[in-house]
């Protein structure tokens, strides 16, 4: 029997919970394979909207990770300067196969100094602040870029884990699972990016974001000068 492939999601306080469950659903149907929810402790985590999921390992009990998956959400930017979390993501990227993320989670991946050079991308608020840590932005649902895969703004995590399925196991498994999942998307509304949203709407919500943005760029400007990124004087 083949050795168990094993991919870890990262746990964080804060975290939206629909960038991991939603690759969750995905990769846990992979064959051969274990999913583990890591976080420094295995006290439950609570997401930004109130739930609450409980890891499955420690970053001290962690066994070497064919995948790693860093989702996004507001208590991201408070990952880009922990030194455990990132020295624990460097540690295992070394032998991953893969390095991923989901929404802000690629920022965490640059202020780990795994985006360097990377084409990558991230939530439509948040995109603009991977040149900062030396990655290249791009401004697509799911990025590849050799062994970093990076997918955009929280649903797009299903299209993401989809296309890493795909790597790791075949069109036909991947197809699969979407027929599985039912994943068909048919919004009801053309709304669900800055290109379809109305001007309007665009407006208000980036000033909801404003102050969340603002800190999270503070946050990739200290980490991309720890990093010897340079700004331009940005």
């Amino acid at each position: 029997m083949a050795t168990q492939r094993t991919i870890g999601m990262l746990l964080f306080p804060r975290l939206t919970q629909l960038d991991l469950t939603g690759p969750y659903e995905v990769l846990a149907r992979l064959p051969n394979t274990k999913v583990h929810l890591i976080a420094q402790t295995l006290d439950p985590v609570e997401t930004d909207r109130g739930l609450t999921i409980v890891p499955t390992t420690t970053f001290a009990a962690c066994p070497p990770l064919d995948v790693i998956v860093v989702p996004g959400g507001p208590g991201q930017q408070g990952l880009m300067d922990d030194d455990t979390v990132l020295d624990f993501l460097r540690h295992q990227a070394r032998q991953a196969q893969y390095v991923t993320s989901v929404c802000t989670g690629s920022l965490v991946l640059g202020a780990a100094g795994l985006l360097r050079g990377k084409r990558a991308t991230s939530h439509w608020a948040a995109i603009e602040h991977l040149s900062l840590l030396g990655a290249v932005p791009v401004k697509d649902k799911v990025v590849v870029d050799g062994n970093v895969i990076t997918g955009a703004g929280v649903t797009s995590g299903i299209d993401f884990a989809l296309v890493l399925a795909a790597i790791l196991e075949g069109e036909a498994v991947a197809r699969e699972i979407q027929l599985q999942i039912e994943y068909d998307p048919a919004p009801p509304f053309h709304s669900g990016s800055p290109e379809t949203a109305s001007p309007e709407m665009l407006a208000a919500v980036r000033a909801r974001l404003a102050k969340l943005n603002d800190e999270r760029r503070a946050k990739a400007l200290l980490a991309g000068r720890k990093l010897g990124v340079e700004h331009g004087g940005g």
